[in-house]
């Protein structure tokens, strides 16, 4: 019996398949996908908080169908919000002409930008789990540690790291900083061209339909017995606990905490920008942290004729002006027109990622008693790749005890 379909769950579903062995994966949602999940609103696709995919995940290219999904990319670097005005920040490896020209931007110094350089080379250099087994500090002390200017780290590195941990602290752990480096330095960030959601769905369909179970709550476990909202139990051989939700069946105060985002989508003629870019409030003033318009990454994200901007707000303890706030903020960019751009809806998510504020070398063991698994991103790294290796992992384990 396997506890929630998210990403862990599926794909420790899809080992003890593959395995012939037989399993019920069960989910309170109405669909797979836990937090990857998209909403069609309008002919919008609005994914439940802005999220990317890294082709360089190396766990989702040994599982994932990449041609199936149809990724479409952003472009390598950011617009930063600046003084008044968009400095890009280009990636001078596949934007060369582009690199060089951003050498000269205000955000940061030139020696920053060699850094960066240098920072590149080094998260590239050994294996991934090499680099789990650097020396850890926080990702604040790390930039610090390699000389990079209070400029680049505010301007840049805060939106941009902040708007992946949910933690604009850079309290997040060094090793997962240099990781999701890694990963960005070697792949280019995207978007499936019919929502994030179908990654979930692609891991689904190679499961048999009559395994998975939706609209069905876990209230309780006891030894190996759940108990249902409907009041139904069941006793399985072995239960998987795949998600965060492990922490209230397990009475587990020891798992980490939860980062929240808020995400706010609203409806446009046309787009801000014509590149598919990623833009980042390096300003640090007002509630923005990053917005892009993800109709210019995959035109099927907006019907004909509109765009679709999305901006994250972090945290989710707002009040009701929030959106108020937004368009304020979007109207001094862009002027008076962000006034009039429909507001199509609002997530707050109050889990959207783990804290990581430390990184263990190796994954911790799935099995936490007899008979009982854990799973999940915040069993390894809180990413995608995280998710679906915790998932393989659990179900390898339960295999060699006997299943």
């Amino acid at each position: 019996m396997i506890v929630g379909a998210g990403l862990a769950g599926l794909c420790c579903a899809r080992v003890l398949h593959r395995a012939g062995v037989k399993f019920t994966l069960i989910d309170s949602a109405d669909a797979v996908g836990g937090r990857i999940r998209t909403d069609v609103v309008d002919g919008f696709r609005l994914d439940r908080g802005f999220q990317v995919f890294l082709p360089s995940y190396p766990e989702a290219k040994a599982v994932l169908d990449y041609p199936a999904l149809q990724l479409k990319s952003f472009e390598p670097g950011s617009l930063v919000r600046l003084g008044g005005k968009f400095h890009e920040l280009s990636d001078p490896w596949r934007r060369p002409i582009a690199g060089v020209l951003s050498a000269f931007s205000p955000i940061g110094t030139l020696t920053d930008k060699l850094k960066i350089a240098k920072l590149r080379s080094d998260v590239l250099r050994g294996t991934v789990k090499e680099l789990y087994a650097r020396p850890e500090s926080t990702t604040l002390a790390a930039l610090q540690a390699r000389g990079f200017s209070a400029n680049i780290i505010d301007r840049f590195f805060r939106p941009f790291l902040g708007g992946i941990f949910l933690d604009p602290s850079l309290n997040t752990s060094s090793r997962m900083f240099e990781f999701v480096f890694r990963m960005f330095s070697t792949g280019l960030a995207s978007l499936p061209a019919l929502g994030m959601e179908e990654i979930p769905k692609q891991l689904a369909r190679d499961l048999p339909q009559d395994s998975i179970r939706l609209n069905t709550t876990v209230t309780q476990l006891t030894e190996i017995t759940l108990t249902l909202a409907s009041g139904e139990t069941l006793t399985p051989k072995a239960v998987v606990l795949a998600g965060p939700h492990s922490k209230r069946l397990l009475g587990d105060e020891t798992l980490p905490q939860p980062c929240g985002v808020t995400c706010l989508y609203f409806r446009m003629p046309t787009p801000l920008h014509t590149k598919p870019i990623l833009v980042l409030n390096g300003e640090g003033t007002g509630p923005i942290n990053n917005l892009c318009v993800p109709s210019v990454v995959s035109p099927s994200y907006a019907p004909a004729g509109s765009h679709l901007l999305s901006v994250t707000v972090l945290g989710t303890n707002h009040g009701p002006d929030l959106e108020q706030q937004v368009r304020s903020q979007l109207a001094s960019w862009y002027g008076e027109v962000a006034n009039t751009w429909p507001h199509l809806r609002t997530y707050s998510i109050p889990f959207a990622l783990p804290a990581q504020h430390h990184l263990e070398p190796d994954e911790a063991p799935a099995k936490v008693r007899p008979g009982v698994f854990v799973c999940g991103d915040h069993r390894h790294t809180a990413s995608i790749n995280g998710a679906m290796a915790s998932g393989r992992r659990a179900a390898e384990e339960m295999l060699r005890e006997g299943g």
